[in-house]
């Protein structure tokens, strides 16, 4: 059967490139927000992207995201990174033929990175214009970490070494777009064995009162914690039937 790709229909072949795309999100001002950087050249001028870069020739791709992510925009300090997915649609970039492999970096609050003037963090939930298919892969990084935060420790790349549950419970609002209850959130990732308690309290406040309890998480490598996502809100059927009363919920 004959080739009838576009390349061997015209007669022409072209070489593939392979980049990488870095996914930062952290919580920022009780936010989650995500790193871009704004495009000065064509295509796509003016519009926002994701830190990107070529892969070297002797690096895997973990490392040259890692490399691209350091010497372009300053993040050094990433409790976690996976890889989430690759891009290949043929005309996904202008006048090449470009493949990417995204990555999802996750920054803990105690990190400010330095980044350059032509680069910005921008709500999650509310992308500017982005250039290519980033904001797509942006609404893929979002979907899996809200996903994997129900089902897995993932909160521990986001949060301080020590925390109150209340401050805890305000990361995970900010990481999932929804309220979370703080007494369910405690009940879940104690019975889990996510938490540990420390054995300090955290310095009083101005209102008085008892001085709340200071946690950590037990690791800090990504692990399966309960193969049931539970911190959802309550699902509706079309049949209008809630989820059964022993489903687990954090809402």
């Amino acid at each position: 059967m004959p080739d009838t790709t576009p390349e061997l229909r015209s007669g022409q072949r072209h070489d593939i490139s392979h980049e990488v795309l870095g996914v930062v999100f952290q919580v920022r001002d009780g936010a989650l927000q995500v790193l871009l950087w704004r495009r000065a050249q064509a295509p796509e001028a003016g519009c926002w992207s994701l830190p990107v870069g070529p892969v070297g020739v002797a690096e895997s791709l973990e490392a040259a995201v890692s490399r691209h992510l350091a010497t372009k925009v300053d993040v050094r300090d990433l409790a976690h990174l996976e890889q989430l997915g690759t891009w290949s649609e043929v005309h996904r970039v202008p006048s090449r033929r470009l493949v990417a492999t995204a990555y999802l970096g996750l920054v803990p609050t105690t990190s400010d990175p330095d980044t350059p003037r032509d680069t910005d963090w921008h709500l999650a939930d509310s992308l500017p214009a982005t250039a290519f298919d980033h904001g797509a892969v942006v609404t893929h990084a979002l979907a899996r970490l809200r996903a994997k935060l129900s089902y897995t420790n993932i909160g521990f790349a986001l949060a301080p070494e020590e925390f109150t549950m209340a401050a805890l419970n305000r990361l995970y609002c900010a990481a999932l777009g929804r309220p979370v209850s703080v007494t369910n959130l405690q009940r879940v990732l104690l019975r889990r064995g996510v938490l540990e308690a420390t054995g300090r309290l955290a310095a009083p406040g101005t209102a008085g009162g008892r001085p709340a309890a200071r946690y950590r998480f037990r690791h800090h490598e990504l692990e399966v914690t309960d193969a049931f996502p539970v911190l959802r809100p309550r699902r509706t059927s079309s049949r209008g039937a809630e989820d059964p009363p022993g489903a687990e919920s954090v809402d």
